[in-house]
């Protein structure tokens, strides 16, 4: 809204200061600050609120340390999230940009899920909250969204060099109706055209791209409709994975926060590369035009889960709830589909994997030995993996910091990955 206002005001009327408001630095700054300024300032005053309402977490006693002194404590902290992320995007972002829409409308969607989740639990006392069949109808559709507008958009595409010393042209954008990054319109590869396709990118191989089409074995029309099912099948299987894994992982103070907070700030970092003609070219890695927008919205994330965080840690004041994990998690998994990083999802995001795979495997591993021995018997003391330590008997805050330094490693092995193919 104000990107727009400004951009207009600075194009017509030469108004001071407007020309800022088209670098993605600056508007990534104001972005996060905003965004964090508004979750800490705002989220006292909603956290009071839900204690008022008695909007509060009721708690299974499972034996772990410290666990029934947070009964009672607020839930549905996902719209303290939601809410200061939302407000500076709308400010700061171009709405116009199809990347921006698509993860607008992911946060709002997968928000309404979450919350519903949480209004059952909560004002219906339903302990299992919204059923398991209308959560996956929520992220089916979701996925059919996203990869119907990833497949059919003509607004996204790719660039990419014929030759490996291609040149890059770059113009001063003066008076151009199109928002470049730091001030530069770019004409691309000279003779190379948008290209409408599905590649991705594949970690630690040479040439690091893979075109789901290349999963269809024939090049008639009906192949087209065919790479768009299969396209549609893995939107759908990622954003309900990562969603999920992210909604297990919300089970210590502040663990979900600040592991969400490096993940996007990693995924904002790709949106930056990829988004700029310069370092894509330097980096060798795909061009896609638009898709540096992102960073203002990765920004305007951080901001909002930094500004959480602030009542999150331990002991928390506020759980942010389904409200916003499954948000969280749809947002990571939409993302990485816009920047086409999906492939690298398994070692971004190997926190939520590790705490989905050890529930999976507890149940199965009882299912299995009450089938054999009549009696079940459990893989960990307890699942997810951050109760089996909670078991162990190792404190709650030095877990949730342990899993945030892990988290971090698991960062910069996925930004090496830019290098090491």
């Amino acid at each position: 809204m104000l990107y727009s206002l400004l951009e207009y005001l600075g194009t017509h009327f030469d108004l001071p200061g407007a020309g800022l408001f088209r670098y993605l630095s600056f508007r990534s700054v104001c972005a996060i600050v905003f965004a964090l300024l508004i979750g800490a300032i705002f989220g006292k005053k909603i956290i009071e609120r839900l204690r008022r309402h008695q909007i509060g977490e009721e708690i299974r006693n499972l034996g772990l340390e410290g666990q029934m002194e947070k009964r009672g404590t607020p839930t549905m902290g996902g719209l303290i999230i939601l809410g200061a992320m939302l407000i500076p995007v709308i400010l700061f972002c171009d709405l116009g940009n199809v990347y921006i829409q698509l993860m607008i409308v992911s946060s709002v969607w997968l928000g309404l899920l979450g919350f519903a989740d949480d209004y059952i639990k909560v004002f219906r006392k339903h302990k299992e909250g919204l059923k398991g069949r209308f959560k996956i109808i929520g992220q089916v559709g979701l996925g059919i969204i996203v990869g119907t507008v990833m497949c059919f958009s003509r607004d996204i595409v790719i660039i990419e060099k014929s030759q490996p010393k291609a040149a890059v042209v770059n113009v001063r954008a003066d008076n151009t109706d199109t928002a470049t990054e730091e001030g530069y319109t770019v004409t691309a590869y000279p003779g190379n055209e948008p290209q409408k396709t599905t590649k991705t990118t594949i970690p630690f191989v040479k040439n690091n791209e893979f075109d789901y089409h290349w999963l269809v074995p024939t090049d008639k029309p009906w192949g087209d409709v065919l790479t768009w099912l299969i396209y549609i099948l893995i939107a759908i299987f990622i954003i309900t994975a990562v969603s999920n894994g992210a909604n297990l992982t919300d089970g210590l103070d502040g663990l979900a926060t600040g592991v969400s907070a490096v993940i996007i700030v990693i995924m904002g970092a790709f949106a930056y590369l990829s988004g700029n003609i310069i370092y894509s070219d330097y980096l060798n890695i795909m061009y896609i035009p638009g898709a540096g927008e992102l960073t203002v919205f990765a920004a305007a994330l951080v901001g909002a889960l930094i500004g959480f965080l602030w009542y999150n840690c331990y002991p928390a004041q506020v759980f942010m709830g389904d409200t916003g994990s499954l948000a969280l998690g749809g947002i990571i998994a939409v993302f990485a589909l816009l920047v086409r990083k999906e492939l690298l999802l398994p070692l971004l995001c190997g926190i939520f994997l590790v705490e989905a795979v050890s529930t999976m495997v507890q149940v199965s591993y009882f299912r299995y030995t009450k089938h054999r021995y009549g009696e079940g018997r459990r893989y960990f003391l307890m699942a997810p993996l951050h109760h089996h330590y909670q078991k162990k008997g190792i404190p709650e805050n030095k877990i949730v910091v342990r899993f945030w330094i892990v988290q971090i490693l698991l960062a910069a092995m996925t930004l090496v990955t830019l290098k090491i193919r």
